[in-house]
């Protein structure tokens, strides 16, 4: 379990973001404690901010009164809204918060069901209530409760992070944008990869793909990334997606600095040789793209093939699953580049395989398309946990209201609807 908490000075903001999914049937009111509630026992967001407001009139010179915190139990674990209402009653009272009018809302928009909490920092007489040491405190009370309420412990889940794997997006199943947030948040903490070539190759494998966009603002050149999830076929099947909606580790500019770092990486790898002559002993072993690919897979390497319009091949990437590394054919020498295996493959008559590197370059034809065909089956088990570690209990943002857009990777609404609420809180200032 994970709990990301917030601090902000928007109420309104945090409520409303949490009521407008309770409009929408994607939430709930799950507990509230000295909040007022209409005779009905139905809630709104005014008569919810009513209750914060003796508090907030009192408060003394706290600047970031609001409190928001998310509590994310593993996805695999069943938590009913009778535990998911202790577990907030004892994490709050644990924290300091006990005496506090707070509310609690269960988020189900997404597979990871969770809650998240509506308070205030500051108490009845307006000081500020304790929050030394809060990140530590809150990972301890994290793993009393799991033990508690027997739910799935993070610590372990880190420690065995390896083991996990991503799933390729399904557009039948809807949510495009939720399946893609759980891939483009976390593939870089766990893939290397040095070119946007050996990026988008990768992507392709989960179907999803990615073009660069280049535009000019006041004189300045501005690039940036679109995604867009893919369908079986390799074939865009969704409006494009700016890379902002999936976090800084989606953006233009945090890749180009992860290719930097990942060439250093990767230049000395010590997997190179060895997934170089598992290769080599394949295109010895095999007379046809088809066998070739699938021997390679059964080894845990995937293949990448770009063609141009006319079906030359011209680009050609290998995904080691195992070492979790991409390269280009080229990088291991001619013998293993694009230009050979259009060659070998395609030409009538059939050139002896040699490990040499004896082929000259040749031109590209910039016209792609991607061979997807089936991805390797590390990529078949379901991984929209949204691999929980340090960064999740670490990062908290400063964000309106305490809206966690940037770590939790499928609230992507999250960001449009907080820059939504700024924007009118400028438009009253004037």
């Amino acid at each position: 379990m994970i709990a990301i908490i917030d601090r902000g000075k928007n109420l309104m903001g945090a409520l409303y973001y949490n009521y407008h999914k309770v409009e929408k049937e994607k939430a709930q009111v799950l507990f509230t404690q000295k909040m007022i509630e209409a005779p009905d026992g139905s809630y709104s967001v005014s008569q919810l901010a009513n209750s914060f407001e003796l508090y907030l009139l009192a408060n003394r010179k706290t600047e970031k009164p609001v409190l928001h915190i998310s509590i994310n139990p593993d996805p695999k674990d069943s938590v009913s809204d009778a535990d998911f209402s202790s577990i907030a009653q004892d994490y709050m009272k644990q924290m300091g918060y006990e005496q506090q009018p707070f509310v609690v809302f269960k988020h189900t928009d997404i597979n990871r069901t969770h809650i998240h909490i509506v308070s205030i920092c500051v108490d009845e007489e307006g000081r500020k209530i304790s929050d030394q040491f809060e990140k530590r405190r809150s990972m301890v009370i994290c793993r009393s409760l799991e033990k508690e309420y027997n739910l799935i412990s993070a610590i372990e889940k880190k420690e065995n992070s390896q083991h996990f794997t991503f799933t390729p997006v399904d557009y039948k199943s809807g949510d495009i944008k939720s399946q893609m947030a759980s891939v483009l948040r976390y593939l870089p903490k766990y893939y290397k990869f040095q070119s946007f070539g050996g990026y988008k190759a990768l992507l392709s494998r989960l179907n999803i793909t990615v073009e660069e966009v280049k535009g000019e603002y006041n004189g300045i050149t501005k690039q940036g990334l679109v995604y867009f999830a893919l369908n079986d076929k390799g074939e865009k099947i969704s409006n494009p997606f700016k890379a902002s909606l999936f976090g800084k580790s989606a953006g233009y500019t945090h890749l180009q600095s992860y290719y930097e770092k990942s060439k250093i990486i990767l230049n000395d790898h010590p997997n190179k040789a060895s997934l170089k002559a598992a290769i080599e002993k394949n295109m010895q072993a095999t007379t046809n793209e088809i066998t070739f690919i699938n021997q390679l897979q059964q080894q845990g390497i995937d293949t990448v093939i770009r063609r141009s319009k006319e079906g030359r091949i011209y680009g050609i990437t290998f995904i080691d699953h195992s070492s979790k590394t991409i390269w280009n054919g080229s990088q291991f020498g001619k013998n293993l580049s694009a230009n050979f295996f259009e060659e070998y493959w395609n030409k009538d008559d059939k050139l002896q395989y040699s490990s040499h590197e004896n082929m000259s370059n040749s031109k590209r034809d910039q016209s792609e398309k991607i061979d997807i065909g089936q991805a390797h089956e590390l990529f078949n088990f379901l991984d929209k946990e949204n691999i929980q570690n340090d960064s999740l209990e670490n990062g908290l943002i400063d964000a309106l209201g305490g809206l966690f857009s940037s770590h939790q990777g499928e609230d992507y609404e999250e960001e449009a609807f907080a820059k939504m609420i700024k924007k009118k809180t400028k438009q009253r200032k004037r």
